[in-house]
């Protein structure tokens, strides 16, 4: 059976698998609170939400990269490649929603399966090539 490289593996394991989940937890946290603090300052619905995801995705970023996958490699490169996760994740939840829901699955429930499928996405994408340690 093919094993992956020590160094993939370090990037998937129960530790890791927490520290993602808990990081998630924590910007998404952020998000909510920016944007709150932000419509209580007057700013319209949108423009506060867009603000909070912003940095409720820098922190994500920041985040998973010390605390989760502790990545040694340049942000230079971790930081587009992170940008092309979440968007193609973005991509990823839109598809499955749609494809749920018209397959005859309630809004909530099509959305936590989304959810989970987009989780398990991000934490396989980000450990895999994202964070992606180096080889020496």
């Amino acid at each position: 059976m093919p094993t992956l490289p020590s160094s993939r593996r370090a990037n998937f394991s129960a530790r890791s698998l927490i520290a993602f989940l808990c990081v998630g937890g924590a910007s998404t946290a952020a998000h909510y609170v920016a944007m709150l603090l932000l419509m209580r300052a007057g700013l319209p619905v949108a423009t506060a939400s867009g603000t909070g995801f912003a940095l409720g995705a820098l922190l994500n970023y920041l985040l998973n990269e010390q605390l989760t996958f502790q990545s040694d490699e340049q942000r230079r490169v971790t930081a587009p490649r992170f940008a092309v996760a979440a968007a193609t994740g973005l991509l990823l939840n839109h598809f499955l929603l749609t494809t749920l829901i018209r397959a005859g699955l309630p809004t909530l429930p099509a959305q936590l399966l989304t959810t989970m499928g987009v989780i398990v996405w991000n934490y396989c994408i980000h450990g895999a090539w994202t964070f992606r340690r180096r080889r020496n």
